[in-house]
């Protein structure tokens, strides 16, 4: 046991605790000796408890902080860093490479095959090559097609554990009483309470061998719905995989979303209604280059806006969903095409007005741009994002986020909503695509 190489696994509380699951929690040869934290508020200075770290971990994992990289490596005598976290650019990665590598370790990224589980169910995945690229709508689509072809779904959810982890090892979402009693941020439930609208089961949680042992006994397909622009988690029999025109090149350049795209059968061009033709083409192109026998589905994720003329001639603030322009680097969405479109005069700065949390995130994130990220990873923040809203001088809200917002915080200046569906555009369509596989 002395001998064990010594491994520090850099994540955000996701990829990174799957990882050691799979393939460092029963393996005598290697020590975890931490987990790092990256992109998600107040994740580092827990631990990764023993409940789930196993019998080699009788007293769980500390997870640091990012920043301290080279002086975690030094004071653990660290042999090998492990990075496992995603939507971030080649050049990130390799940045953090060169740090481990001065710092005297190894750096090492995990294989596909390693870390994907084998279902005893089919297995369909959404996936993506940059966050905001419209998985959330295409898994809605997968999934409706599916139960009108008769399948029981059940949807497993890429994780998003930032509470009690050993509470959050296996969790099931049936009903809105489930998001309230799982104490659940507004990342959770702008992507669990669309599946819940359809009375589809929702898994998510820390252990996802565990998981799926569950969710496949209530299930005649698991239907995969990626985080980011993560590697799913099972191994898929069919995986479909979304480029933005909006953002073209990413799929090229950022990790791993460059290794969906050369793994994918179904790549999806997204939000060709609003993209420029440049974009359209360049990822077409990209494709060809990376994953020609790929099959290609063309579409548009519309706008439905209730109540949409009340935007016209409107000082607006704007609230988008909040990963998307993090760590997503989205300078706009929905509520901004809506804005434009419907005639606002004018789309407010939310900066001056932000407070606590999340004027941090415009510090931490100065790229953002004028509109306000639906961040809600504690109480706190929730407190904060509701200040924000009431602090500025807007005449209206378009609240532009997943779920509609006015159902968790009090917005007290008037608002409407934008919702999007995915929409194929000629053939092959999603469905054509899913019964070529099921029939």
């Amino acid at each position: 046991m002395d001998n064990r190489t010594r491994v520090l696994i850099m994540g955000a509380a996701g990829r990174d605790f799957h990882d050691f699951n799979v393939v460092f929690r029963q393996d005598e040869e290697h020590e975890v000796v931490g987990f790092t934290a990256a992109q998600i508020p107040d994740i580092e200075g827990r631990q990764y408890p023993p409940q789930l770290s196993g019998d080699l971990y009788p007293d769980g994992i500390p997870i640091y902080a990012e920043d301290d990289l080279e002086q975690i490596i030094e004071d653990q005598s660290v042999d090998e860093v492990v990075f496992s976290y995603s939507d971030v650019s080649h050049e990130y990665v390799m940045n953090r490479a060169s740090r481990v590598l001065a710092a005297g370790a190894d750096f090492r990224l995990i294989g596909a095959d390693a870390v994907m589980l084998k279902a005893d169910k089919p297995v369909v995945a959404v996936n993506a090559v940059r966050t905001g690229v419209g998985k959330s709508q295409t898994t809605r689509r997968v999934a409706d097609v599916l139960r009108d072809m008769g399948k029981k779904v059940v949807v497993i959810r890429h994780p998003m554990p930032y509470g009690d982890l050993a509470k959050q090892a296996v969790q099931r979402f049936a009903t809105y009483d489930d998001l309230d009693r799982h104490e659940c941020t507004i990342e959770e439930r702008e992507e669990y309470e669309p599946h819940i609208d359809r009375d589809i089961v929702v898994y998510a949680g820390v252990d996802y061998g565990a998981i799926l042992q569950q969710a496949q006994d209530e299930a005649d397909v698991i239907l995969w719905d990626g985080g980011n622009n993560d590697l799913s988690f099972y191994r898929p029999d069919i995986q479909f995989t979304l480029v933005d025109p909006h953002r073209a090149g990413h799929e090229l350049r950022y990790h791993p979303g460059e290794t969906n795209l050369r793994r994918t059968d179904v790549v999806i061009i997204n939000k060709m209604g609003t993209a420029p033709p440049e974009g359209v083409d360049k990822v077409r192109e990209s494709i060809r280059h990376a994953n020609p026998d790929a099959v290609v589905v063309d579409a548009v994720s519309p706008l439905f806006v209730d109540d949409a003329h009340t935007i016209r001639g409107k000082r607006v603030l704007v609230v988008e969903d909040g990963p998307t322009l993090t760590h997503g680097d989205m300078a706009y969405g929905a509520g901004i095409m809506a804005a434009r479109k419907y005639g606002a005069a004018e789309t407010i700065d939310p900066r001056p007005f932000a407070v606590g949390t999340i004027a941090d995130t415009f510090d931490d994130y100065p790229g953002m741009g004028a509109l306000l990220p639906a961040m809600g990873y504690s109480a706190q923040q929730i407190s904060d994002l509701e200040e924000t809203i009431d602090r500025s001088d807007a005449e209206l809200v378009i609240v532009a986020t997943p779920i509609d917002l006015r159902r968790l915080i009090d917005i007290n200046i008037p608002a409407v909503r934008v919702r999007y569906e995915l929409q194929e555009i000629g053939t092959p369509t999603v469905k054509d695509i899913l019964e070529g596989e099921f029939d």
